[in-house]
């Protein structure tokens, strides 16, 4: 469903990337096209799931970190990106992840894991009603 994303590519970006398809991807030529919207809607509302908790949760204190948690799409909607990726919110990895002197106060973490147990429901649902 997700991962974490490895080092960041640009300076600062903390994300998570949630996929719709990863075991479907050599077998998309089989699908139909309403199939196919059914894993974007579900992947949509999941990425922006995580993306609501994650700013609920993030600390406030002396920065915009809630303000600027993005989701960016790929793959036609199927897969999402969610977390940071703005340069101003570079300090979103240490506030997650915590430095020597600063414990983590982790936010996007747990809110991907609490969407991880919802994730499935969601597909299973969206593709169940696309079928009907």
């Amino acid at each position: 469903m997700a991962r974490r994303a490895g080092r960041s590519r640009g300076r600062g970006a903390v994300t998570v990337r949630i996929d719709g398809i990863a075991r479907l991807r050599d077998r998309m030529h089989e699908l139909g096209p309403d199939i196919i919207e059914a894993l974007a809607r579900a992947v949509k509302e999941s990425a922006e799931a995580v993306r609501d908790e994650t700013a609920r949760t993030v600390p406030r204190a002396g920065g915009h970190l809630a303000e600027t948690v993005d989701i960016q799409y790929e793959d036609g909607g199927l897969a999402a990106k969610v977390g940071w990726s703005d340069p101003t919110s570079y300090y979103a990895h240490f506030v997650e992840h915590g430095t020597r002197r600063a414990p983590a106060q982790p936010s996007l973490g747990p809110a991907l894991e609490a969407e991880r147990a919802r994730y499935t429901a969601r597909l299973s649902d969206e593709v169940r009603r696309a079928l009907r």
